[in-house]
């Protein structure tokens, strides 16, 4: 006989199971378009940085790469504390520390406190990668659907990129770029807040259900792997780069904040798109071919946004930021294939420190190389760079 109140229970069990569910992905969403959204703001600011500080492009650089520094250096750190202090709690510090880091970006009066906003913002921006995505993860595994969560997921992170730098282009038109900083910190705060309401407090006991549940049983090629992470890096550092040196770029041929700021949403609105189609290319014709056209799509239109006129430089960002960002969607699917039985977290988190920590680099010594050549020669640079994930994209198929 059916015993309708073992029934109820079940039922009971699978509503809260999907509330869990759902609300952990709109908060990992909410996390990802925050956080990328704050950290790809840097790219407006940085013209501004420069004339009102009369700093180097080398200085730029280091200006962005203590931002990504910071997020790659610590985002090991950070999954460890959250097994003993609980993810929920890391991600929402983090989310409040990046706010408060662009409150003081927004007071600072010179260089070195400007440094200091900008390595605190980095460090609350290394919870949200590894913890966001892991929460997506293990909330999904048991009831299905995790590749399509953490989907939805990716391309809430190029919304974010998309929306918040075109919004602070806008507002500098009417208000000081110190005033549009704060707005961003405020923001930052009202988002941490949210996500300390959105976290559902079930959420540990469901992952530790989830994981028990499943095993992951990959065999792993160790090989494949460090090409994998050579490959990310490099394309990770050319996409940093690029987008660093990209508003000085349109700044000499004649833009202003606004244009600066709508040409970067140009960019990731591709970027956006370009995950979505080549994460679905990827899985139609293979890995090493769809890396294979997206850098080669990269490395010539980044040569065209060089010697083109503004009009057709920024007819051109969209289809650019389709190849650009791209390449990191079908990277990232391979992470999993190639890490062994049991290793896929620790191997997501070499991913993701070996991605971010080139796109720290590259800022820095493509800033020095800038002042020494200049800009367009810097980007050049860039472009013939990707030409070495070719190979190593093969040796990742082979793996």
């Amino acid at each position: 006989m059916n015993n309708p109140k073992a029934a109820a229970i079940a039922a009971d069990s699978t509503s809260a199971d999907s509330s869990i569910r759902r609300r952990s992905l709109i908060a990992a969403c909410s996390a990802h378009a925050i956080h990328d959204g704050l950290t790809d703001l840097i790219y407006v600011l940085l013209p501004i940085w420069q004339a009102q500080f009369s700093i180097s492009y080398a200085v730029v650089g280091l200006l962005r790469g203590s931002y990504s520094g910071m997020m790659a250096g610590f985002q090991l750190l950070a999954s460890r504390l959250a097994k003993r202090w609980g993810r929920e709690r890391m991600l929402v510090g983090g989310t409040a520390l990046a706010g408060v880091a662009y409150l003081i970006a927004g007071q600072a009066g010179g260089l070195t406190v400007l440094l200091i906003a900008l390595l605190l913002g980095g460090l609350g921006a290394s919870t949200q990668h590894p913890l966001a995505s892991s929460i997506v993860s293990d909330t999904h595994e048991a009831g299905g659907g995790v590749k399509q969560a953490l989907s939805q997921y990716n391309f809430a992170g190029d919304i974010g990129k998309t929306l918040i730098p075109g919004l602070v282009g806008l507002l500098l038109v009417v208000v000081s770029w110190q005033t549009s900083v704060t707005l961003m910190g405020l923001l930052g705060l009202a988002a941490a807040g949210l996500l300390w309401w959105l976290l559902p407090t079930q959420l540990e006991a469901t992952a530790v259900k989830v994981t028990s549940a499943k095993a992951v049983t990959a065999a792993g090629s160790a090989g494949g792997l460090y090409a994998l992470l050579m490959t990310g890096a490099l394309d990770s550092a050319v996409r940093m780069g690029f987008l660093t040196f990209l508003p000085f770029l349109l700044k000499s041929k004649g833009a202003g904040s606004a244009s600066i700021g709508l040409a970067l949403s140009l960019l990731f609105v591709g970027g956006a798109f370009g995950k979505l189609l080549c994460g679905y290319l990827g899985a139609r014709i293979g890995m090493m071919k769809t890396v294979w056209i997206t850098e080669s799509a990269t490395a010539l239109l980044i040569l065209l946004t060089v010697f083109l006129p503004l009009a057709g430089m920024m007819a051109l960002l969209p289809l650019l930021g389709l190849a650009l960002n791209g390449t990191s969607s079908v990277l990232y699917g391979a992470v999993p294939e190639l890490a062994g039985a049991g290793k896929r977290e620790q191997a997501f988190a070499r991913f993701y420190t070996c991605t971010i920590g080139g796109g720290a680099l590259a800022p820095v010594l493509f800033g020095r190389l800038g002042d020494v050549a200049g800009i367009p020669a810097a980007l050049m640079t860039l472009a013939l760079i990707l030409l070495f994930t070719l190979p190593l994209s093969w040796r990742v198929q082979k793996g």
